[in-house]
């Protein structure tokens, strides 16, 4: 459990993010990636006829890279695409096709994105995407769970999320994470502007709102 000093979501970030390095570091993370990175593949396996288009990420800040994994899905599955998350400057993501061998440039937050401007890779509205989470959490409604994500504080997943999800009611939203970045709800509560995940994907599987 990772300690938060005082309410702020800044230093509950700032005690996640070292944690999360110091984890990288320790002998049982290439076990734990192992067992997420299957838990992925088994849920592409499950999901093949539902998911045809996923939006995955470029990793930063040790958060993990799916893109091995998802690059073999693509690639051995007929009529499958990936996507990329590009940040406009409204803080709104939109996402374009990828392949492996595509240019990227850095953002000013340092994080890799496609070229908006490359004929070659459509814009896409994914039917998955992925999430990488600095921390989360699990509310209870009766007998239905919700998942909630913490991430780095500039809402650009909230935004396109409401966004995406009236233009695309059965869209799939999946958080990945560790379960040690599980929170109580004494570190954090999610706000009322925070878009639900449908689902969370750790070591221990994947934990789906329906």
């Amino acid at each position: 459990m990772v300690s938060m000093h005082g309410n702020s979501p800044k230093t509950l970030r700032q005690d996640l993010l070292a944690h999360r390095k110091e984890f990288v570091g320790c002998a049982s993370y290439a076990a734990t990636q192992a067992i997420i990175l299957a838990n992925l593949t088994n849920f592409l396996a499950d999901y093949d006829e539902k998911v045809q288009s996923i939006a995955l990420y470029c990793p930063i800040q040790e958060e993990l890279d799916l893109r091995p994994t998802l690059l073999a899905w693509a690639e051995n599955k007929a009529g499958k695409t990936l996507a990329l998350p590009f940040a406009r400057p409204d803080k709104h993501l939109d996402f374009y096709a990828w392949q492996e061998a595509d240019l990227l440039i850095p953002s000013r937050h340092g994080v890799l994105e496609p070229d908006p401007n490359n004929p070659r890779r459509p814009q896409v509205t994914p039917d998955c995407i992925l999430i990488p989470c600095v921390g989360w959490s699990e509310t209870k409604l009766g007998k239905k769970t919700h998942y909630w994500r913490l991430g780095y504080g500039g809402g650009y997943f909230d935004r396109t999320l409401a966004q995406l999800r009236k233009a695309k009611p059965n869209l799939l939203c999946i958080g990945i994470g560790f379960n040690w970045q599980k929170l109580s709800d004494a570190q954090w509560q999610a706000q009322t502007h925070d878009e639900p995940l449908d689902a969370m994907l750790t070591e221990s599987g994947l934990a789906i709102t329906y």
